[in-house]
C-alpha cells in the first residue's frame, strides 16, 4: 500500500504468495495471490460484490459520497439480478460481430494519431496524452455517442473518480473522487437530455429509451451510473494497457520486431502483456456463505481482495512468471476478471491493444523512449501517468498507413 509498493506490487505479491494461496490479514480479511483460487472464486456464486447493506457496515455515511453512491448503482458495483439486468442492457453494444466492425475504426483512428506523432519531428511526445488516451477514449465515445470536442474533458474526470476503486482512500482523495462524479453526472445528464430529445444511433440511446419505456428496466440514477462507468471503464483500462504494453515491448527488442514483422501474431502478444503487467491489479468479493478456497475456510461475510496481478504471475499457472514470452500456449490472464463480472468491455480493448502495437511498430521504427516514464500511484488501476517517446527520424511515412493483411489472424 505504500508508494514504492504501489510503482512495483510485484516482490510484495511473491511474499504474500509464500504464507499460501489465501492468507488471512485481519478479521474476516483475506488476500488471494494464486490463479486458480481466484478464477474459483470469481465464478463462486457465493461470492459477490459489496452491497448496501455491507457498504453500511464498512462505509457509514457511503450515501453522503457522489463517487461511491454512482459506482454503487453501476453493474460494476451490484450483484444479480439487478447487475445481470443492467448488463443485458448493455451488451448488444459489444457483441463479436459488432467489436469485429469496429476494426476499420479503430485502425483509422491509430493510424491518424501516428501521424500526429510523425509530425511533430525529432521533439519527444507523452505517449499517453498523445496516442493511448486518445484511441480509446474515441472508440468508447463512438459507441456512447459523446460528441468528439467533448472528449478531452473526460480523462481528468476519469482520474478523478476512479480514486475510488483503490483499496484505501484518503479525505483528500475522496474529496477529488467526489469532484469527477459530479461533473460526470451533469454531463451525462445533459447527453441524456440531449438524447431524448434528438435520438441517435448510439448506447446512449438505447439505455435512454430502456429507461423510459419502463423504468423497471433501468432506474434514472441506475442509467447515469452505468453511462460513467461504461465511459470511464471503457478508456482507463486501455489507456494503461497501451502505456504498460509499449514499455514491455521497448524493452524486449527482440520480441517487439517479430511483431512487427508478424502483425498476425498480435491476440498472443497482448494477452501475455495482459498478464506480465495488468491494468487492473485487483478486485474485492464479499462472501454471502461459508465457503472454502485455498485450504481456508472463509465465514459468511468474508471480505476477499483478489490480487489479479499476483494471480498472473502465479509460477503454478505460469512458468517463470516474471518472464515476458508472448509465445505461452493458454495463457487466459485474469486481468478482466472472470465469472459473472466479467469485463464487458474485454473483446474491444483486446482490438485496440491488437491493432495499436503492431501498426505503432511498424509506422514508428525508431520509436524509443525519451526519459523515464513516471507511474502513477495507484494500485486498483496500474499505469503511467507520462511516457515520452521520440518517434525516429521519421522513416515511416504518412502515406504509409493501415494493417497489413493477415493482422487479424492467430495467436503465436
Amino acid at each position: 500500500m505504500s508508494p514504492a509498493g504501489r510503482v512495483d506490487p510485484y516482490p510484495t505479491y511473491e511474499q504474500l504468495r509464500g504464507h499460501g494461496p489465501v492468507v488471512q490479514a485481519g478479521p474476516v480479511f483475506y488476500v488471494v495471490t494464486d490463479y486458480a483460487e481466484a478464477d474459483a472464486i470469481l465464478r463462486d456464486a457465493r461470492f459477490g460484490v459489496m452491497d448496501d447493506n455491507l457498504r453500511d457496515q464498512f462505509l457509514p455515511g457511503w450515501r453522503e459520497s457522489p463517487a461511491v453512491l454512482s459506482i454503487s448503482r453501476s453493474m460494476l458495483r451490484t450483484n444479480p439480478p439487478d447487475h445481470s439486468r443492467m448488463r443485458r442492457l448493455a451488451a448488444g453494444a459489444f457483441t463479436p460481430r459488432r467489436i469485429a466492425a469496429m476494426r476499420d475504426v479503430v485502425v483509422a483512428q491509430a493510424d491518424e494519431l501516428i501521424d500526429g506523432m510523425l509530425a511533430r519531428g525529432r521533439a519527444p511526445v507523452d505517449f499517453l496524452a498523445d496516442f493511448a488516451y486518445p484511441l480509446p477514449v474515441g472508440v468508447i465515445c463512438a459507441l456512447l455517442g459523446v460528441p468528439a470536442a467533448d472528449r478531452p474533458l473526460f480523462r481528468r474526470w476519469a482520474t478523478d473518480l476512479t480514486g475510488i476503486l483503490e483499496p484505501e482512500i484518503t479525505p483528500e482523495e475522496l474529496a477529488v473522487a467526489d469532484r469527477g462524479a459530479g461533473e460526470l453526472r451533469d454531463y451525462f445528464s445533459a447527453l441524456v437530455a440531449a438524447r431524448r430529445r434528438a435520438p441517435a444511433d448510439d448506447l446512449t440511446t438505447a439505455l435512454v429509451q430502456a429507461h423510459d419505456s419502463d423504468g423497471d428496466r433501468l432506474s434514472g440514477d441506475e442509467l447515469l451510473a452505468n453511462l460513467i462507468v461504461l465511459l470511464v471503464a471503457g478508456f482507463e483500462t486501455t489507456t494503461n494497457l497501451l502505456g504498460n504494453g509499449l514499455v514491455v515491448l521497448l524493452d524486449h527488442p527482440r520480441e517487439a520486431a517479430t511483431l512487427r514483422d508478424h502483425p498476425e501474431f498480435a491476440p498472443g502478444y497482448v494477452d501475455e502483456l495482459l498478464r506480465y503487467d495488468s491494468p487492473v491489479q485487483l478486485t474485492s468479493r464479499m462472501s454471502t456463505a461459508p465457503a472454502r478456497h485455498g485450504g481456508v475456510d472463509l465465514p459468511a461475510e468474508s471480505w476477499l481482495i483478489v490480487m489479479l496481478g499476483a494471480a498472473n504471475r502465479d509460477p503454478r499457472r505460469y512458468p517463470e512468471p516474471q518472464r515476458f514470452d508472448p509465445w505461452r500456449p493458454q495463457v487466459h490472464p485474469l486481468s478482466f476478471g472472470a465469472g459473472p463480472h466479467y469485463c464487458l468491455g474485454a473483446a474491444l480493448a483486446r482490438l485496440e491493444a491488437q491493432v495499436a502495437f503492431p501498426l505503432l511498430l511498424r509506422r514508428l521504427p525508431g520509436l524509443a523512449l525519451a526519459g523515464p516514464p513516471e507511474r502513477r500511484i495507484r494500485l486498483t488501476l496500474r499505469g503511467y501517468a507520462t511516457l515520452p517517446v521520440t518517434v525516429g527520424d521519421g522513416e515511416a511515412s504518412v502515406v504509409d498507413r493501415g494493417t497489413p493483411a493477415g493482422a487479424t489472424g492467430a495467436t503465436p
